[in-house]
């Protein structure tokens, strides 16, 4: 069976992740695979919209599938990742950009590559399942997949605690946030999905939207508004109150497990892209770190404590955010040349 089935059905072209056993994780194989078929489509009068979703109950896609970079990696081979990161950030900005609409249902987790499938869509549904998140940092990478983008868009400074934390959104804060659209209870999606393919017209979701409850994130943001607004990671940090809200108490809590380093670049991705607000300025920013990120140690180190040891306890390169240079995350987020992304390639 495909990890990925492809089909036209109806008015619709239809994206099924079909690596249920492995949360969808997607593989470089899977990324060809989905760009081909929006190329496709894109210019087939017979498919008036794209509609993606994944089999399985637990994920929509639980991020991608980095256990071969790890084993390349360590093999001091860090062209795998590159390439895989290059053709990943492609299918990123050809979402985003897709001039038909594109419809995603983010049942369950979607982490990492997973936000960059379903997230970048014109037409993101939600439901009580869904679990949405930016949690590279704890491996030692930055939100990337065009994640900084929605980071640097999303109100106040509600990106700087996403990124910088990980921390799991529910359908609630992902409509709060911006990285998500409609609640649509799960038990009628199977006769949206009837109804998007036979009319290939997304107006037909709007009648189902229910009023998403009240999210945590919104009633946290003035909290986090005012610790998370410095420059650098160490303001925020030099930020934190003696007796910290739930929200920064929260947050605390898991920046403590993240690699110190990466935070620090997610912090100066996320005020780039912020500054300049477009899916390419933020695919580009990521993947100059992304394409270092190998030979600096610290992804390595960050797969091996969560999926290859399982051991929850990395040795990041720096112990505190206090050791992080200024000078070293200049020279990690430097352009890459020649070896920049270049969005007229093609698979």
């Amino acid at each position: 069976m495909s990890d990925v089935i492809i089909r036209k059905d109806g008015r619709a072209g239809r994206i099924t992740l079909n690596r249920p056993e492995a949360l969808n994780a997607l593989t470089w194989d899977m990324c060809l695979a989905i760009e081909k078929a929006l190329e496709d489509w894109r210019h087939d009068d017979a498919v008036a919209l794209v509609l993606i979703d994944a089999a399985g109950e637990r994920a929509f896609c639980a991020g991608g599938d980095i256990a071969e970079m790890y084993a390349t990696a360590t093999r001091g081979d860090f062209d795998y990742g590159r390439r895989f990161w290059r053709d990943e950030y492609r299918l990123n900005r050809k979402i985003f950009i897709y001039p038909k609409p594109v419809v995603t249902f983010l049942h369950g987790y979607t982490m990492g590559g997973g936000v960059g499938i379903g997230c970048h869509a014109s037409h993101r549904i939600v439901d009580d399942s869904s679990r949405i998140a930016m949690p590279e940092v704890s491996i030692g990478l930055v939100p990337d997949v065009g994640g900084s983008l929605m980071l640097a868009l999303a109100p106040g400074r509600i990106g700087e605690f996403l990124g910088l934390t990980g921390d799991r959104m529910d359908a609630a804060d992902a409509i709060f946030a911006g990285f998500a659209d409609s609640l649509i209870p799960q038990d009628q999606w199977d006769s949206l999905k009837a109804h998007l393919t036979e009319t290939g017209d997304p107006q037909v979701i709007a009648p189902l939207v229910l009023d998403p409850p009240a999210s945590r994130l919104a009633g946290w943001q003035p909290e986090i508004d005012a610790v998370f607004a410095g420059d650098t990671l160490g303001d925020i940090y030099r930020a934190v109150p003696s007796a910290p809200g739930p929200a920064v108490t929260r947050a605390l809590e898991l920046m403590a497990r993240n690699a110190p380093f990466a935070m620090t670049c997610a912090v100066e991705i996320i005020h780039r892209v912020r500054n300049g607000l477009r899916i390419e300025n933020a695919l580009d920013q990521e993947f100059r770190y992304t394409f270092r990120c190998g030979a600096q140690g610290d992804f390595v180190e960050g797969i091996r404590a969560a999926i290859i040891d399982r051991d929850g306890n990395p040795a990041w390169r720096h112990t505190s955010w206090r050791d992080v240079e200024t000078l070293d995350v200049t020279h990690m987020l430097m352009p890459l040349g020649k070896d920049a992304l270049k969005w007229e390639d093609k698979p």
